[in-house]
């Protein structure tokens, strides 16, 4: 089972910048994928970034392509989201969720029902 351990979360201004964090432990394989999810008031969960594969594969949804960077450290079993450029329709409850894969060729999907652990949530608010 997996422990997830987030931070980050916060009020910032349109046009701000905020950096999320994702600690990740329990995995008994060295292949996963990790990514970022939201889930606005009142919308569905969407898979926001992710790193699909166990090398450095990525997906964005398309309204944060320019703004927002994932990266990990796989050292330290850890994911960021560095976003940047913040608007007011990026506030949402920001969740990590990661999956072991069993070879490097596994992936998966940057969608909910892609992983199946998932962190607390950290909240994000965009607002003046």
């Amino acid at each position: 089972q997996l422990q997830f351990v987030e931070s980050g979360g916060g009020l910032v201004q349109p046009g701000g910048s905020l950096r999320l964090s994702c600690s990740v432990s329990g995995f008994t394989s060295d292949y996963y994928a990790i990514g970022w999810f939201r889930r606005a008031p009142g919308k569905e969960r969407e898979g926001v970034a992710c790193f699909t594969h166990s090398d450095n594969r990525t997906y964005y949804l398309d309204s944060v392509k320019g703004r927002f960077t994932i990266s990990r450290d796989n050292a330290k079993k850890t994911a960021y989201l560095q976003m940047h450029s913040l608007k007011p329709e990026d506030t949402a409850i920001y969740y990590c969720a990661a999956d072991a894969l069993r070879t490097r060729h596994q992936f998966r999907l940057c969608v909910s029902a892609g992983f199946k652990s998932w962190g607390q949530g950290t909240q994000v608010t965009v607002s003046s």
